[in-house]
C-alpha cells in the first residue's frame, strides 16, 4: 500500500535523519546525556498517583484482588501503549499531533484528542500542587495547624489528630478529626453545591500562581533546562515515598491497616474502575521526552510504565476521601504536559513558532491560560469543578478509545510488521514480538472490553457519595470528556472532505518497504 509519495523516501532506508534535517534537529535541542532523558521518563511515570490514587483505587475496589486485574491490564496494555509511545515519538522526532501525521494523516485527530486531554489535566493537576504548597507554607508554625481543634475555623465536633485511635471508639460518628476539618473547612472552604463557587480563595490562587510560576521557568527552555531540573523533579519523589514508607509502618496499628487495605474483595472486580488505572499513557506525554532523542538511541524504560505505580506510604482511614490523602509536590508532571502541549504546537507551525522567542511566549500564553481556568478551582466550590475534571475529562473512557485506537491503527492500518522494521532500522535490532502481538489483538480487545463494562456500570459523578451534582453539571462534564473523543472523527471528515477522492494519498509513507517515518526536527 502506497501511502505517500516523497522524494526523499529513498534515502530513508540507511540514514533515519536525513542531512538536511540535522541541523533543524540540532536546533529543536536533545538531550545533553542518556542520564537526562532516563530521568525525564521517570518523572513521568511516578508521581501524585503513588500516594493519592493508586492507594485509594487499590482500598476501594477490593484491596489485595485489584491487583489481579491491574497486573493483567498492566502487561496487556499500559507498557505495550507506553512502548509504543515511546518508538514513535523518537521515530519521528516530532510532537503528538504531527507524528500521527506521518504514521496515518487520516488518523491524525488522535493527537488532537490527546493533547485536549493533557490541556485538561495540567489545568486540574497543578491545583494540587497548589493545595501542596499551602501545606507546606502552613507547617511553618510552632504548631501544625491540624493537629489541634484550637483554630478559628473548628467546629464544635472536632476531635483532635493525636488522640489515641481506641479512645474514640465510644464517640458520636457525627465527630471530625482535626485533620479533616482543616481540609474541608480552612484550605477549601467547601460550599454546599458546585451552584454555590463563591469567591477565590486568595491564600491557595497565590498557591496556584507560586505552581505555575515554578512550572514555566522548568521548561521555558525546552530540554536545556528542563534537562537540568529532572534531576530533583525525577528523584525527589523516590526519597519522599521511601520516608512516607518508613513512616506509615511505624505508625501504631500499622500491621491492622495494611492487613484491611490489602485484604482482598473479589466481589468488588465488577467495578470497572478496579480494571483500569491510568499508567500516563495514551496522552502521548511520552513523546515529549523520546522526540528529543537522537533517532539511533536503544530505546529505554519502556517495562516501568506501570511498575512503579505500586502502592506505596501510609495507609488512611476509610473513610478518608482520596482527594484528602497526602500531597506530593511533584511538578514534573505538569511541565511534561505543558512541554509536550507546546511542543505539539509548534511543530504545526515550526518556522513561525521556532523563531526568536515565539515558543516561549506561546508557552507562557498556556499558563496563563490554564491558571486562570484553575482559578475556578480554589474558590469555595472549586473542588466541585475539580472533580469534574478528574472525572470526566482526564480518566476512563476517554483514554480506553485512545488505547484502542492507538493500537489499531499501529496494529492493522500501518501495520505491526512494517513498524517493526522501522524499529529494527532505528535500534538495530529487533523487539520481542509480544508487543506487536498486543498492537494487534490483546490491547484492542481488552481495552474494548473494559470500554464496554465501563459504558454498561457507569454512574455519574457523586462527591463523598453524598453529593449529587445537578443535571448541568453532569453535562458539562461529559462534553470534557468526548470534547476530546470527537476530535478523531471530526479529523476524518475534515481530510476526506479536502481530498475526495484521493484517499490513498492521505496516508503516510509505504509502511511494507520497512523504511520509518522521515524523522524531521
Amino acid at each position: 500500500m502506497e501511502l505517500s509519495t516523497n522524494p526523499e523516501k529513498k534515502q530513508m532506508k540507511n540514514d533515519i535523519i536525513p542531512a538536511q534535517f540535522s541541523s533543524q534537529c540540532g536546533s529543536r535541542g536533545e538531550w545533553a546525556n542518556k542520564k537526562e532523558f532516563i530521568l525525564a521518563v521517570i518523572g513521568e511515570i511516578i508521581g501524585l498517583g503513588n500516594v493519592w490514587r493508586f492507594p485509594y483505587l487499590c482500598f476501594k475496589n477490593g484491596g489485595g484482588a485489584f491487583l489481579i486485574p491491574y497486573f493483567l491490564f498492566l502487561f496487556t496494555c499500559g507498557i505495550p501503549i507506553f512502548f509504543l509511545e515511546m518508538s514513535m515519538g523518537q521515530m519521528t522526532g516530532q510532537g503528538a499531533i504531527t507524528c500521527w501525521r506521518k504514521i496515518c494523516p487520516l488518523i491524525q485527530g488522535l493527537g488532537y484528542g490527546s493533547q485536549i486531554i493533557m490541556l485538561y489535566t495540567v489545568m486540574y493537576y497543578i491545583v494540587i500542587l497548589a493545595w501542596g504548597f499551602f501545606y507546606l507554607f502552613s507547617s511553618f508554625s510552632s504548631e501544625l495547624p491540624w493537629v489541634s481543634c484550637n483554630n478559628t475555623w473548628n467546629t464544635g465536633n472536632c476531635v483532635e489528630f493525636h488522640i489515641n485511635v481506641s479512645s474514640t471508639k465510644n464517640l458520636s460518628q457525627t465527630v471530625t478529626s482535626s485533620v479533616e476539618e482543616f481540609w474541608q473547612r480552612k484550605v477549601l472552604g467547601l460550599s454546599d453545591s458546585i451552584e454555590e463557587l463563591g469567591g477565590v480563595h486568595w491564600d491557595l490562587a497565590g498557591c496556584l500562581l507560586l505552581s505555575w510560576v515554578v512550572c514555566y521557568f522548568c521548561i521555558w527552555k525546552g530540554v536545556k533546562s528542563s534537562g537540568k531540573v529532572v534531576y530533583v523533579t525525577a528523584t525527589f519523589p523516590y526519597l519522599m515515598l521511601f520516608v512516607l514508607l518508613i513512616r506509615g509502618l511505624t505508625l501504631p496499628g500499622a500491621v491492622d491497616g495494611i492487613t484491611l487495605y490489602l485484604s482482598p474483595d473479589l466481589t468488588q472486580l465488577a467495578d470497572p474502575q478496579a480494571a483500569w488505572f491510568p499508567w500516563g499513557v495514551t496522552t502521548n506525554t511520552t513523546m515529549t521526552a523520546t522526540e528529543h532523542r537522537g533517532s539511533r538511541h536503544r530505546l529505554t524504560c519502556r517495562s516501568w510504565s506501570g511498575l512503579h505505580r505500586l502502592p506505596s506510604g501510609g495507609v488512611h482511614d476509610a473513610s478518608t476521601s482520596a482527594l484528602g490523602c497526602s500531597f506530593l509536590s511533584d511538578d514534573h508532571l505538569s511541565g511534561t504536559g505543558q512541554s509536550g502541549l507546546v511542543t505539539s504546537i509548534s511543530d504545526l507551525y515550526p518556522s513561525f513558532f521556532y523563531t526568536g522567542h515565539r515558543r516561549k511566549l506561546l508557552l507562557l500564553s498556556v499558563c496563563v491560560l490554564s491558571f486562570l481556568v484553575g482559578l475556578s478551582m480554589v474558590t469555595e466550590g472549586g473542588l466541585y469543578v475539580f472533580q469534574l475534571f478528574d472525572y470526566y475529562a482526564c480518566n476512563g473512557i476517554p483514554l480506553l478509545v485512545f488505547a484502542i485506537l492507538e493500537s489499531c491503527c499501529i496494529g492493522w492500518v500501518y501495520g505491526a510488521d512494517p513498524y517493526y522494521n522501522n524499529i529494527e532500522n532505528m535500534i538495530g535490532y529487533r523487539p520481542s514480538a509480544y508487543m506487536k502481538i498486543c498492537w494487534k489483538f490483546l490491547t484492542p480487545c481488552v481495552s474494548a472490553g473494559v470500554l464496554l463494562f465501563s459504558m454498561i456500570k457507569f454512574t455519574p459523578l457523586r462527591y463523598n457519595d453524598t453529593y449529587e451534582y445537578p443535571r448541568w453539571a453532569l453535562a458539562v462534564g461529559l462534553c470534557l470528556g468526548f470534547s476530546s473523543v470527537i476530535m478523531v472523527p471530526l479529523w476524518c471528515f475534515y481530510s476526506l472532505a479536502r481530498k475526495r477522492g484521493e484517499l490513498k494519498h492521505s496516508t503516510s509513507d509505504d509502511p511494507s518497504s520497512g523504511e520509518p517515518p522521515q524523522r524531521t526536527r
